[in-house]
């Protein structure tokens, strides 16, 4: 009866916003995912186990945001945070009291404020005040699947050289030893962008990067740093081509397309429901990583904002809050009616929308997955990834609805949820492809974040790299530990200065100016840094004025105590 596995995907990632504002772009979107997103999840997969389900859930987490979480300030952030919000619940109260609001509208602030009570207990109690510890204990008796992400979530396709990649997969890899005691199987390539190798040169005149230059495909540098994985998106994988394939999953041979020994029997399955290996040409002694899939259209159902399960008309109103406590306490109503016409939420109605759309959603899954093996005879690979603050964030019930969706797959009799290196290891994929250039955004390809509105960033950092590579030339970073001190601070700044978030939002114009505010700031601290350790190179010393900004930059932007210069090579 058994026809496929599920392999459930989160991706979760903020930039670095600690120390760079607080509302409405700051340090509240880190506390808002924490809240609404991260503990209800924790939550729900922890009551999962205490029922002897493990969600097997396999969910990357970027090392930015870890860095975060892991702040020695965010414990006295967050519960701050949680006790405004209680505060303003209680102030709506007696505000709605005085006003002779009906008993259910007086009763919603209560809801609220009993909510964010318990999210601030359990961030405490239950989690010792460490997301990433909760995340880590669920790892370490095999309930879920932790995987990595670009450090800082560069885009890697579009980033000008290979130093810049590997620093990324690098720091990467250290960051997640060091939260996490062991090394990362997966990765979440940012925006799932991927490269294979060729000639490649920048879309923007910089000098030296709009030379031709044969670059490697990022499977292959992920084979470098030990990644065995990865997610792309469908429309990849269907424009994707046969190479060959290996004689077994150990990897012992490859029997390349041309070759006469190539079984002509054997089919290459570019659809979403396998995986295979990647390579960028038969040279596949160069690496391959798997690539899992995302499947279009069962995504859909939830991501989909018109025909999704978000929109169900009972589920709280992401956008229209009570002014000034920014509380919510309407329901969507109508995903297309005015603001003016929502109508008051009602958390009791909510649990038979969830059992009915998980339901739904399984049996999506489930005939997806017959469909395929009474066709082809396939066990096949079920892979929808998405964004991890969708549920909670901006899917108020989405925790509720993942834990029915896994609680009820548990009793499925034709399909298993899986982590990605559990359906790996039993897939034991052979099939060898060659992937197109793309992404998951819009078109497919790198649209969102190179166009005429934010393509200017892509300047800054080109120069900002070649800038690096010719202090790296010209100092000697070791001649003192000051030298060193400064080349670290304005790599940092570099590595924050390519989050590919500020691209997205200055296209998408959510943040546009914060996102510009924020890039130029990086690029500007990079700058001053390199003029400063030319000068302490030189002089063997700076001002003190010199020392309060380089002090100033380090405690504003202190990621990644672990990082080395070194790291920034070919």
């Amino acid at each position: 009866m058994h026809s496929g596995n599920y392999v459930l995907v989160l991706h979760t990632h903020l930039p670095w916003v600690l120390h760079h504002g607080k509302w409405p772009h700051g340090e509240d979107w880190l506390t808002e995912a924490v809240a609404e997103c991260y503990i209800p999840l924790l939550n729900s997969f922890n009551e999962l186990v205490e029922e002897g389900i493990y969600p097997k859930v396999s969910l990357d987490i970027s090392p930015v945001l870890c860095e975060q979480l892991e702040h020695p300030e965010f414990k006295d952030i967050f519960i701050n945070y949680c006790d405004l919000k209680i505060k303003a619940a209680k102030q709506d109260e007696l505000d709605f009291q005085k006003s002779g609001y009906d008993p259910h509208f007086q009763y919603l602030p209560r809801f609220w404020y009993e909510w964010y009570e318990k999210a601030k207990n359990d961030f405490i109690n239950k989690y010792d005040c460490s997301i990433i510890k909760g995340l880590k204990n669920l790892q370490d008796i095999n309930a879920i699947e932790i995987m990595t992400c670009g450090a800082t979530h560069g885009y890697f396709p579009l980033l000008g050289t290979e130093n810049s990649i590997n620093l990324q997969l690098t720091a990467a890899v250290e960051n997640y030893k060091k939260h996490f005691g062991r090394e990362p199987k997966g990765i979440w390539l940012p925006e799932c962008a991927y490269r294979p190798t060729y000639n490649w040169k920048a879309y923007i005149p910089v000098e030296p990067y709009h030379h031709p230059k044969l670059r490697p495909g990022i499977e292959q540098l992920l084979a470098k740093h030990n990644i065995k994985y990865f997610i792309t998106d469908q429309d990849l994988t269907e424009r994707a081509y046969g190479i060959g394939y290996y004689t077994n999953h150990l990897k012992d041979g490859f029997i390349p397309k041309t070759s006469p020994d190539f079984d002509k029997n054997n089919q290459f399955h570019n659809d979403p429901l396998n995986i295979f290996h990647v390579s960028s040409s038969e040279k596949v002694e160069f690496g391959t990583a798997i690539a899992f899939t995302r499947h279009r259209d069962i995504a859909m159902q939830v991501w989909s904002g018109e025909v999704g399960y978000p929109g169900e008309p009972d589920y709280l109103d992401f956008h229209k809050k009570h002014y000034p406590s920014m509380m919510r306490y309407w329901r969507v109503t109508d995903s297309k009616a005015d603001m003016m016409y929502k109508s008051a939420y009602h958390p009791d109605w909510i649990n038979d929308k969830i059992d009915h759309q998980a339901n739904h959603f399984i049996h999506h899954i489930e005939n997806t997955l017959n469909h395929n093996f009474s066709n082809t005879g396939r066990l096949a690979t079920l892979c929808t990834p998405f964004d991890t603050e969708l549920f909670g964030h901006w899917w108020f019930e989405g925790p509720k609805f993942l834990k029915a969706v896994i609680k009820g797959l548990h009793s499925s009799p034709y399909v298993n949820s899986v982590t990605a290196t559990e359906q790996i290891d039993s897939f034991m994929p052979v099939e060898v492809m060659g992937l197109p250039e793309g992404s998951w955004g819009e078109n497919n390809n790198h649209d969102v974040w190179v166009n005429e509105e934010n393509k200017w960033t892509w300047v800054a950092i080109y120069n900002d790299e070649n800038r690096f590579r010719l202090l790296l030339n010209e100092l000697d970073i070791n001649k003192t530990p000051l030298v060193y001190r400064i080349a670290l601070q304005a790599l940092k700044e570099m590595m924050l200065m390519q989050s590919s978030d500020w691209q997205f939002l200055i296209h998408t114009k959510s943040a546009k100016d914060y996102a510009e505010h924020r890039f130029s700031s990086h690029h500007t601290d990079f700058n001053n840094l390199c003029e400063m350790a030319y000068i302490a190179h030189n002089i063997g010393k700076i001002t003190e004025q010199q020392q309060s900004y380089l002090d100033e930059c380090e405690k504003r932007n202190s990621i990644f105590p672990e990082l080395k210069i070194e790291w920034w090579k070919e």
